[in-house]
C-alpha cells in the first residue's frame, strides 16, 4: 500500500469520517462499515483531505486542465483540491453547478471558472452514479470533455447488477476512476493491527456478498 493510502485511512478513522459497526446503505444493506465525507467539516481536515486528492490524483498520471465539483458535497472538495494544487505550484480553475438554474444576475447552473479543456470531476464517492452522469452532461454541454473522477473511497460494491456503480461509471463514459483509497486498501489496512481483527471479519463477510473484484 501507497504511504498516503495508509495515511488517508488513519486520517479518516481519526476524525471518525469513517466509522465501523452496523450501518444501512441506500440500497438496504447493513454495512460493517460508513464513510461521511461531510465530516471533513473544518478548515484543518479539508485542506488535508484536498492534500491526499492531489497526491491520489498525481500518482493517476491522468492529464487534464480543470475541476468540477458537483453539487452539494463535490463543492468543497473540487474548492479544497484547487487550493491543495495551488500549493504545489499548479493553478487550476475550478467550477461547480447549481441545482437549480439561476435566471437573474449571470443566470445558468454553472458557478466558477469557464468549463474548458479536459475536466476532472471531483466527489467524496459513487453511490449511484448519477452526480457523474449529471456532470458529464454539464461539461460536454459546455463544449469541455470530462476525462476521469476523483473520489475519496471506492466501496468495490455492486449496485444493480455485477459491476459496481465505479465500474459502471467507468464502463459507461470511458472515464478513469481515481480513488484515494478502496475496500482493499481498508482490508489491507486493517489486517496489520490485532485489534480490528473482528472489524476485518464482519467486513470480508461483507464483501463477500456484496463485493466486485477490482
Amino acid at each position: 500500500m501507497l504511504d498516503f493510502k495508509q495515511a488517508f485511512l488513519e486520517f479518516a478513522i481519526r476524525q471518525q469520517v469513517l466509522l465501523f459497526g452496523e450501518y444501512k446503505t441506500k440500497a438496504g444493506r447493513l454495512s460493517p462499515y460508513f464513510f461521511n465525507a461531510g465530516l471533513f467539516n473544518d478548515g484543518v481536515s479539508l485542506k488535508q483531505l484536498g492534500e491526499f486528492y492531489v497526491k491520489a490524483i498525481s500518482d493517476s498520471r491522468l492529464a487534464f486542465d480543470g475541476l468540477f465539483g458537483p453539487a452539494y458535497k463535490g463543492i468543497p472538495l473540487a474548492a479544497a483540491v484547487a487550493i491543495a494544487f495551488a500549493g504545489e505550484g499548479r493553478k487550476l480553475p475550478y467550477s461547480y453547478n447549481r441545482k437549480e438554474a439561476k435566471d437573474h444576475g449571470e443566470g445558468g447552473s454553472i458557478v466558477g471558472a469557464r468549463l474548458e479543456g479536459r475536466i476532472l470531476i471531483v466527489d467524496d464517492v459513487i453511490s449511484a452514479g448519477t452526480s457523474v452522469r449529471e456532470s458529464v452532461e454539464l461539461i460536454r454541454a459546455a463544449g469541455a470533455t470530462p476525462c476521469g473522477v476523483a473520489i475519496a473511497l471506492d466501496r468495490m460494491e455492486r449496485g444493480q447488477g455485477n459491476l459496481s456503480a465505479v465500474q459502471e461509471v467507468s464502463r459507461d463514459y470511458g472515464l478513469p476512476v481515481i480513488g484515494i483509497v478502496n475496500l482493499n486498501d481498508l482490508a489491507n489496512y486493517l489486517a496489520k493491527t490485532p485489534k480490528w481483527a473482528a472489524t476485518l471479519a464482519a467486513i470480508e463477510r461483507y464483501r463477500a456478498q456484496y463485493g466486485v473484484e477490482d
